[in-house]
């Protein structure tokens, strides 16, 4: 009687301690959607309960210990909003969210998937900086190294980081103020810009390198701002017109798969 009393109340203990990390679980859920119901504002207990679809009583026990440990903050005409706390631990995520780091994965991956060179690079004055290469599986050699500034204008990588600029902005990249250009070929510039704006991706047409070319996205951050690109460089030989399109949706997937790691979203 002994050994079954003792087994019963291991099984007693066994349940209650399930049922505690269940409930304990979903309390912690609860309360990361006590803060998301704030990103867009300050809510008072009425509304904030209303959102959440929790009684009043739950939707303040949960806001209460929040505030305690300062991820939430309490005026009485206002209501709840974001707290300090927050801001540290978004400012201790952007410092640990190391660029080539949170990157490296994806342009392996990228590589692996194209058997091309991959580069990611950011915005430096009116050039693009080369931060990272994967060197792809064919034997091509391609130009390009760590640290190095390459033009905005005839690089694929360089295009994508202008995507979200104004005309204005582009033909200043295209040619700074008094710089010669070609009035006609500015123009074609300017027209498939237009076009990569619109799609979300860029091209290199052998305008940085002979016989190069490549299929360029950009990497946006938590605010949707570009705060770099990533592309796919090969081989004209390899990259017929047909191919480049197609590698626009795995090209922009790794880009987007980049930013999410960064905290961006989507917007619907």
């Amino acid at each position: 009687m002994g050994r079954v009393a003792s087994i019963k109340t291991a099984q007693v203990d066994g349940e209650e301690e399930v049922g505690a990390k269940a409930s304990g679980s979903q309390t912690l859920l609860r309360g990361l959607d006590v803060i998301d119901a704030l990103m867009e504002g300050s809510l008072p207990l009425a509304e904030l309960s209303e959102k959440l679809d929790l009684t009043r009583s739950t939707t303040h026990r949960l806001a209460s210990a929040l505030v305690d440990r300062r991820l939430l903050s309490f005026r009485p005409r206002e209501g709840y909003s974001l707290g300090p706390k927050l801001l540290e631990l978004g400012h201790a995520a952007s410092q640990q969210m190391h660029l080539p780091r949170v990157a490296r994965p994806w342009l392996e991956q990228l590589s692996a998937q194209t058997d091309d060179t991959v580069h990611l690079g950011v915005l430096d004055g009116r050039h693009a900086l080369y931060l990272d290469k994967v060197a792809g599986r064919r034997r091509i050699n391609i130009g390009s190294r760590l640290g190095e500034r390459h033009p905005i204008a005839s690089t694929g990588l360089g295009k994508a980081l202008i995507l979200d600029k104004s005309e204005p902005e582009w033909i200043d990249f295209y040619a700074p103020e008094g710089a010669p250009y070609d009035s006609s070929a500015r123009a074609v510039w300017l027209e498939r810009m237009h076009g990569y704006a619109q799609k979300g991706y860029a091209f290199d047409l052998e305008e940085n390198e002979d016989q190069i070319r490549c299929v360029a996205a950009p990497i946006r951050s938590v605010d949707g701002h570009i705060v770099a690109a990533l592309s796919v460089s090969s081989a004209a030989q390899y990259m017929s017109d047909a191919r480049m399109t197609e590698l626009t949706k795995t090209v922009t997937d790794a880009a987007n798969a980049i930013s999410a790691d960064l905290g961006w979203l989507p917007k619907p």
